[in-house]
C-alpha cells in the first residue's frame, strides 16, 4: 500500500469514529462553550471534544506528525507530515439542527499553510447524511465504490456554493461579488461547511464554489477531493482584510468563474 493510501485509510478510520461521536453528541443536545471571532461564530463542547479524540488517535498511531487542529491549535512534528482538522466544519449548522456539517481531516507534506503544502489525503464525514468522502493523491476521489467526477457545467448556468464571513462589516463586498457571478449562474447555494461544499463539486453536486477567508482546515481535505475528481482549486488576491479567496470548478468553468470575479 502507498504512502498516500495509508495516510487516507488512517483518516477514515478516524473521522468515522469521531462523525459518529459528534452525531451522538448533537442528539444529546448541544451545549455552547465560547465564541470565536464574533457572537455568530461559535464553538461548541462538541467540538473540542471530537478534536480532542482525533488528536488522540493520530497521536497514538503516527506520534511523530504534527497536527493543525481548528480548536487546539497547531504542534510541529518530526515526520514532515501534519494533519489539517476542523473537528466539526458548520458549527452553527450543528447547533441548529442542520444536517449540513462534517468532521475534516487531511494530511499534509510541507509547511502547513495552503500556499506551501501539498495535500496527500483527506477525508469529509458528513454523519447526518450518512456519507464519507476521501481522497488520496493519485489515488481518485470516491464516494463509497463510487470514483467522484467533477461537471463541466451546463448551458442553463452553473449551480454555484459561496458563503459569507461572520464579520458583517464583510458582507456589502461579499454581495458585490456575488451580484458579478449571478449572470453565470443557474442557482446559488450557500449551506455554511466549505469542506462539504468542496465535497459536493468533487461529486457533481455543485458546479462550482468560491470563498473568501477560509481557514486552512476548511479547505484542507475537501481541496484533495476537487483535484482527485478532476477539477481545479485557485486563489485569488487578497482584499483590504487580507482575505484571499479561494475558487473551486472544472477547470472551464473556474477559468469563468475567475474571470467575473476579478471584474
Amino acid at each position: 500500500m502507498t504512502f498516500e493510501l495509508e495516510l487516507r485509510d488512517l483518516a477514515i478510520d478516524i473521522a468515522r469514529e469521531a462523525a459518529e461521536l459528534a452525531r451522538r453528541r448533537r442528539a444529546e443536545g448541544v451545549a455552547i462553550a465560547a465564541s470565536k471571532s464574533t457572537i455568530a461564530d461559535i464553538v461548541t463542547e462538541a467540538d473540542q471534544e471530537v478534536e480532542a479524540l482525533i488528536r488522540e488517535r493520530l497521536s497514538a498511531a503516527r506520534p511523530d506528525d504534527g497536527f493543525l487542529g481548528e480548536e487546539s491549535g497547531g504542534d510541529e512534528g518530526a515526520s514532515g507530515v501534519t494533519w489539517v482538522v476542523d473537528p466539526i466544519d458548520g458549527t452553527v449548522n450543528y447547533a441548529f439542527g442542520q444536517p449540513s456539517y462534517a468532521v475534516s481531516i487531511a494530511a499534509v507534506t510541507g509547511p502547513a499553510d495552503p500556499g506551501g503544502w501539498q495535500v496527500q489525503a483527506g477525508v469529509v464525514a458528513a454523519p447526518a447524511l450518512g456519507e464519507v468522502f476521501v481522497a488520496a493523491r493519485g489515488h481518485g476521489a470516491f464516494l463509497g465504490g463510487q470514483r467522484l467526477s467533477v461537471t463541466e457545467g451546463s448551458p442553463a448556468g452553473a449551480l454555484v456554493a459561496t458563503g459569507f464571513g461572520y464579520d458583517p462589516a464583510t458582507h456589502a463586498g461579499a454581495i458585490a461579488e456575488l451580484s458579478r457571478v449571478m449572470p453565470i449562474a443557474r442557482d446559488l447555494r450557500r449551506a455554511g461547511a466549505a469542506s462539504l461544499d468542496l465535497a459536493f463539486v468533487a461529486a457533481g453536486r455543485l458546479d462550482a464554489y468560491y470563498e473568501r477567508g477560509l481557514k486552512p482546515w476548511d479547505m484542507a481535505a475537501g481541496s484533495l477531493l476537487v483535484e482527485e475528481a478532476g477539477g481545479r482549486i485557485g486563489w485569488l488576491d487578497a482584499d483590504e482584510r487580507g482575505r484571499r479567496m479561494l475558487v473551486a470548478a472544472s477547470a472551464h468553468l473556474h477559468e469563468k468563474l475567475v474571470g467575473v470575479l476579478r471584474a
